[in-house]
């Protein structure tokens, strides 16, 4: 039966290809989406910043607010759960 069954389902091929290329693209881009290095080089970077007077406090403690809660929730991503 399994013979016959891709036989008649062939002509859906190039359908269940394309949807497994858009699984793995989606798969890419959450992997890239949920890492966390890229966030811990902006915060030092940020702290780079305001050591050299690049930037004042208040934006410092903004941005630096806005990379850790985007470090959360990359942490409960990756703990499986949803915030």
């Amino acid at each position: 039966m399994g013979l016959l069954t891709q036989l008649v389902t062939l002509p859906l091929a190039p359908v269940r290809g394309v949807a497994w290329v858009m699984d793995r693209v989606l798969e890419a881009a959450e992997d890239e989406y949920y890492d966390p290095a890229p966030v811990r080089r902006q915060l030092a970077d940020l702290e780079r910043q305001l050591e050299a007077g690049e930037i004042d406090e208040e934006t410092f403690d903004r941005l630096e607010d806005e990379l850790l809660d985007r470090l959360e929730e990359i942490q409960v991503h990756a703990q499986g759960g949803a915030s």
